[in-house]
């Protein structure tokens, strides 16, 4: 099939009448970072939770695998059992969670230690927040971090590209949570990149921009952004075809660490950077890396985005974008100056 796209930017600010609507969230007990997100729903209450991730010293020894979560309609943060590791660092950065039914699955992130070195981590965890327990799943083929994890018919997941060690992978690895295995799809057919951004709505995936690792002539690597949109439609005879599609991009200039998610037929990419940068915020050109509020809304019926202006609550380095209420929420991030913060924002959403 043959895709059509229509860029249509429309002059939208989520903060419009919010005084009345907004969902409020009490702030998490200290600020985090580069932090994997869910939403569950269980027979006891839907609850945030936030997994591992960066605190406000933004250094290696602020790494952590630290794990809250809030019940919705309740006024504080609970500390939860830390997140296990095979690893000899239990703290991890830019781990990706998905939830399923009433469990969280937790997949990767890295390590960092004193010589700043960073190892890929294999580790799989299933989380039951009612029992506060892990379950350690079989690992992924190709240790990753930085990838984007969705969801397909509430039993594969997709872990799309995303960085292995020492360089970025093409792969697409999908795990079957009623098997407990692992599959390789057709490779991701754009650039390889980390730090991406992507969302699933029925069986079309969109992948956007991220960072690539250059080669120099005679010198050290670079990291450069790259602006691309790729949509991705899944066989619906076969779970491990994909056909890769270029789509044209909303603004031609790349985002860095957006939170991503979809609802309904829309898939909505909002925040992060223009500035790719290391984990403390500082782009790795040695400029301190900007955060937005702007947002994107890929529509995968009618292949058209909306470019939607921000709202002055400007963020970044963000693992996940959740759902509830038809709000959009994220869990801390970077602000302004690269702030971690310690923020639950909640922003209505009108799926129009």
């Amino acid at each position: 099939m043959n895709f059509k796209l229509y860029l249509f930017c429309c002059v939208f600010c989520f903060s419009v009448n919010v005084s009345a609507t907004t969902l409020k969230f009490p702030n998490l007990p200290e600020p985090v970072t580069n932090n994997a997100v869910a939403l569950v729903n269980t027979s006891e209450g839907d609850y945030l939770l936030t997994f591992m991730g960066l605190a406000k010293e933004k250094d290696y020894k602020a790494v952590h695998n630290k794990v809250w979560a809030l019940k919705i309609g309740e006024r504080a943060w609970q500390p939860k059992t830390p997140v296990p590791s095979s690893l000899t660092l239990k703290g991890r950065l830019a781990s990706v969670a998905v939830s399923i039914d009433e469990h969280v699955y937790l997949f990767g992130g890295y390590t960092v230690d004193r010589q700043h070195n960073e190892i890929s981590s294999p580790d799989v965890y299933r989380y039951n927040v009612l029992a506060d327990s892990y379950e350690k799943l079989a690992a992924m083929p190709v240790p990753v971090d930085d990838s984007v994890a969705l969801v397909y018919q509430q039993r594969y997941i997709y872990l799309v590209s995303g960085w292995h060690d020492a360089g970025n992978i093409n792969l697409v690895q999908v795990y079957d949570i009623q098997t407990d295995t692992w599959s390789q799809a057709s490779p991701f057919l754009g650039v390889p990149v980390f730090g991406h951004s992507g969302g699933i709505a029925g069986n079309r995936m969109v992948i956007c921009d991220g960072v690539a690792v250059v080669p120099q002539l005679l010198n050290r690597r670079k990291y450069n952004k790259v602006a691309q949109c790729l949509i991705g439609r899944i066989d619906q005879t076969n779970h491990l075809k994909i056909d890769w599609q270029l789509l044209s991009h909303p603004t031609n200039e790349a985002r860095y660490r957006m939170a991503a998610t979809n609802f309904d037929d829309k898939i909505i990419m909002l925040a992060g950077s223009t500035n790719p940068y290391n984990y403390n915020g500082i782009g790795y050109d040695g400029i301190p890396a900007p955060a937005t509020s702007k947002a994107w809304v890929f529509d995968v019926h009618k292949h058209y985005w909306r470019v939607r202006l921000g709202d002055g609550l400007d963020s970044m380095d963000h693992r996940g974008l959740l759902i509830y209420q038809n709000h959009l929420i994220t869990i801390g991030g970077m602000g302004i100056e690269q702030r971690v913060l310690d923020e639950v924002i909640a922003r209505p959403f009108t799926n129009k």
